[in-house]
């Protein structure tokens, strides 16, 4: 743009960015295209829109923007950060002060007589200037707000540790102290598959989620319905924050014990109760193995097939159809296999004679655990 050109749309532009009554209405443009800018008190607008105006006419004298004012932007687009306004939000907000500043000072350059020619220059070095300004502050918001999710994660990830740890902490939100959670735990240590599980964990409510010891764990109201499947989660009975630690000792214990099992999916604590406390004492199960399936070679690919049958069919209540079912073979070939395992072994599978039935048939359970986990080592 010429000098006197510059001059006389840079002294218009002077006058309309002191005019008080200008300064109102561009704020009200501003905080009418954004119900988020809106919510904040007025002066906080009119205190960003005051130095904005400046901004750009000081950056009109000096040929561009300087530090000063892209500060002064950065500190618009932070500050909106932590008032919770979005960025979409603000811009739009922003983008309607501008749009009734230049409206104003082409309205009353024409009434001044200043050629469109002129007119059209001074608007677009107001363009080049407020995109400069719109790419501080949408690089400041955005600094902001990674800093704000980090932050507030990793205050919730704190608490989270603590809580689970047996530590003594105050509970805040998204917890309340009187209320019961389950505790999740997995083996889970990739950020993204953590992530779609708090996202599943915490659909119906909200909940407490993170890695803890580079495990993921959660606190949740309630549990997904229906179960998720895929990696192996166990869910404690529900208790109160206070009470959780000792969840999260048991669970980490029936995890090991389940994923030794080759368990995947979503299981309850208490249905892994046997499990749990048999997988801690291996000695006193290889004993039981020694003593109960001694007719076994597990080097025979084929007593290893009448094993896992014979388990399969423990866990399935002796019955013939969901043994064939979850083993994918017929009726007849579970029947053929328990009678050779009960053959090689010289016992029946299940004995309900006797007051201590019960107690046999989970030593024979506990017993074949063990028995397969040494073979297939």
């Amino acid at each position: 743009m010429e000098p006197g050109a510059g001059d006389r749309f840079l002294r218009l532009l002077i006058e309309h960015g002191d005019d008080p009554a200008l300064l109102e209405a561009t704020v009200r443009a501003a905080r009418g295209r954004s119900e988020l800018v809106a919510a904040l008190p007025e002066e906080e607008t009119r205190r960003h829109t005051r130095a904005l105006v400046r901004g750009v006419v000081s950056a009109l004298r000096g040929g561009g923007p300087s530090e000063e004012v892209l500060a002064a932007a950065a500190r618009l687009g932070s500050d909106r950060a932590r008032q919770g306004v979005p960025v979409e939000a603000f811009l739009d907000g922003f983008q309607a002060g501008r749009a009734h500043l230049v409206r104003t000072v082409v309205a009353g350059g024409r009434r001044l007589g200043v050629p469109d020619a002129e007119l059209l220059d001074g608007v677009t070095r107001i363009d080049e200037i407020t995109t400069a300004l719109v790419h501080r502050m949408v690089q400041a918001h955005r600094v902001a707000e990674l800093e704000l999710a980090r932050t507030a994660r990793e205050t919730r990830g704190q608490l989270l540790r603590r809580l689970l740890h047996g530590e003594a902490v105050a509970v805040r939100a998204p917890l309340d102290p009187a209320a019961a959670y389950h505790c999740v735990v997995s083996d889970v240590s990739d950020p993204e598959v953590a992530a779609r599980l708090e996202e599943e964990l915490t659909a119906a409510a909200p909940g407490l989620c993170g890695l803890v010891d580079g495990r993921f764990a959660a606190l949740v109201p309630r549990l997904p319905d229906p179960v998720p499947s895929g990696p192996l989660l166990v869910a404690a009975p529900p208790a109160r924050p206070a009470g959780v630690a000792p969840m999260y000792r048991l669970g980490r214990r029936a995890l090991r014990a389940g994923a030794a099992a080759g368990l995947t999916g979503r299981r309850e604590l208490a249905d892994l109760a046997l499990l749990t406390v048999t997988a801690a004492e291996p000695e006193l199960g290889g004993l039981l193995a020694a003593a109960l399936l001694s007719g076994l070679d597990p080097d025979d690919p084929f007593h290893r097939e009448l094993a896992e049958t014979a388990l399969a069919y423990l866990d399935h209540g002796g019955r013939i159809g969901p043994t064939a079912a979850v083993l994918h073979v017929h009726g007849n070939t579970v029947k053929y296999r328990i009678r050779r395992f009960q053959q090689l072994t010289g016992r029946p599978l299940l004995d309900p004679a006797g007051g201590a039935a019960v107690a046999r048939t989970a030593n024979r359970w506990w017993a074949l655990h063990r028995w397969l986990a040494d073979a297939r080592s």
